[in-house]
């Protein structure tokens, strides 16, 4: 009968110490998801050794992903972006930021200790009602030396929530770090590649001002022998003075990515200047996106989204523990004495302790917020993912088959213009032919560059679509 009795105070506090978890049990949402992409990837990337559509695990993208492009000049402008990169920079700041709150709600798991010592000298009022005249010369000291003691019990784990939903939210930010740092790279991959593809243009516009300059000057000398009217002389002129003015005009294409590429590496633009590189090689890497669900461990935004599904999941907890009673320990103990001499002698001591319940009983509704819209979020971040890489696999597979045409059309544009020039030195043609030519080979070929870009740039975007090679697996653990 005794041990009932001892049993029972000492379960009483291990309730008080330990308590219990209101709140709905955290389970991981389900996103829509299909067994395989729709979209068939590139016949290149099908030929390559590197695509093993049956093995997805075996083919991830592994470290700097932008080295798969095989440009040195990017891969240093990529490293430098790591380290020097301003949002990003304001992205490592927010993670601090979310580490520190941890640590910040962890401290409620320990009782809250404080002192605030006072040191006073009091003389009341000679004519304070009621205040007896004989005394009225008299003056009191109070010297103080309190320390308070206030604990949360963590009854109902409202405690114990908020710290997990802190860590929850710390590794939602990491995540988000994650999805900066992909796409500033992504941004400055893109910008690089529609910088070179200015080169090219901007090579292409100065060779087609050159042979425009011959074109006027073959028609100049007809006119002079008298075997062209002057309107072949005036057409020439103009031919000549549009492909002037787009080649001015590229180089204003050129110059606003030279200073995006400069702000997203740090560096003032004033000081900045990437050296021309036409026609340069640029490689089209095989990129493994291996299938839809393996998307919800690679996307870092897909990763933050879900938790934060988990963190709004223990708000909910957080919000029931709040229709209970909160319990709360309190203790002040101290000395105060009326000087200096008596202040710490044992009568001097003063206690007390006892615990507070608080109960909320009415809030309008207020504490009734679900994790609904968290949900959403995340199930909306995830068919974006999807669509990201159907479009850009789509993207990649079409414009490697209009780029093969193109340059068909780019050959036989070519070949007419040389018939047509050679017709009107021969005086077969008028000059209208060459111009209509000129135009038709000149409008193909900057096509031929263009449809290059694109290509580059959609590489970029499935690489981003993918994750970059990031996977949950290095979110931080709290």
């Amino acid at each position: 009968m005794k041990t009932r009795v001892i049993a029972i105070p000492w379960g009483f506090a291990t309730l008080l110490l330990v308590g219990c978890m209101v709140g709905p049990k955290y389970v991981k949402p389900t996103a829509p998801t299909a067994p395989e992409f729709k979209e068939a990837p590139p016949e290149s990337f099908k030929e390559s050794d590197g695509w093993k559509p049956a093995q997805p695990s075996d083919q991830t993208i592994r470290g700097k992903w932008w080295e798969l492009f095989g440009d040195p000049q990017l891969n240093a402008f990529e490293d430098q972006l790591t380290v020097s990169n301003q949002n990003l920079k304001v992205a490592e700041d927010r993670l601090r930021q979310a580490r520190a709150q941890i640590r910040f709600t962890r401290a409620s798991l320990a009782p809250t200790l404080s002192t605030a010592p006072s040191i006073s000298s009091l003389r009341d009022s000679a004519n304070q009602p009621y205040f007896p005249p004989t005394v009225a010369a008299n003056s009191t000291g109070n010297f103080i030396l309190p320390f308070d003691l206030s604990y949360e019990v963590d009854l109902w784990g409202r405690v114990r929530r908020t710290i997990s939903a802190a860590r929850e939210e710390a590794q939602a930010t990491a995540a988000d770090l994650q999805t900066a740092d992909l796409s500033l790279h992504a941004e400055l991959a893109m910008d690089y590649f529609e910088l070179r593809s200015a080169d090219s243009q901007k090579q292409l516009l100065d060779d087609t001002v050159n042979a425009y300059t011959d074109a006027l000057n073959l028609t100049q000398s007809r006119y002079d022998g008298g075997a062209s009217p002057k309107s072949d002389v005036a057409q020439a002129k103009t031919q000549l003075d549009a492909a002037r003015v787009q080649d001015t005009d590229i180089t204003i294409t050129r110059a606003q990515f030279e200073h995006a590429i400069a702000t997203l590496i740090g560096v003032p633009p004033a000081q900045f200047s990437i050296a021309p590189l036409p026609n340069a090689k640029l490689l089209l890497p095989v990129i493994p996106v291996g299938v839809p669900s393996g998307l919800l461990e690679r996307r870092p935004d897909i990763a933050a989204g879900e938790r934060r599904v988990a963190e709004a999941n223990n708000q909910i907890g957080i919000a029931r523990a709040a229709f209970y009673p909160t319990l709360t320990i309190s203790a002040t103990g101290g000395f105060e004495g009326t000087s200096a001499i008596n202040w710490f002698i044992w009568p001097s001591r003063f206690w007390g302790v006892g615990p507070q319940m608080s109960q909320t009983l009415f809030d309008a509704g207020r504490r009734r917020a679900t994790s609904e819209a968290a949900n959403a979020n995340y199930r909306q971040t995830t068919l974006t993912a999807f669509q990201e890489v159907e479009d850009n696999l789509a993207t990649l597979r079409i414009l490697e088959k209009e780029a093969q045409q193109q340059q068909e059309a780019t050959a036989s544009a070519q070949e007419s213009l040389q018939l047509f020039t050679t017709r009107y030195e021969g005086g077969v043609d008028n000059y209208l032919q060459v111009i209509t030519a000129q135009t038709t080979a000149l409008t193909n070929e900057r096509n031929d560059i263009d449809i290059q870009r694109r290509r580059m740039d959609a590489s970029v975007l499935l690489v981003k679509a993918v994750g970059g090679g990031w996977d949950t697996s290095q979110l931080p653990k709290y």
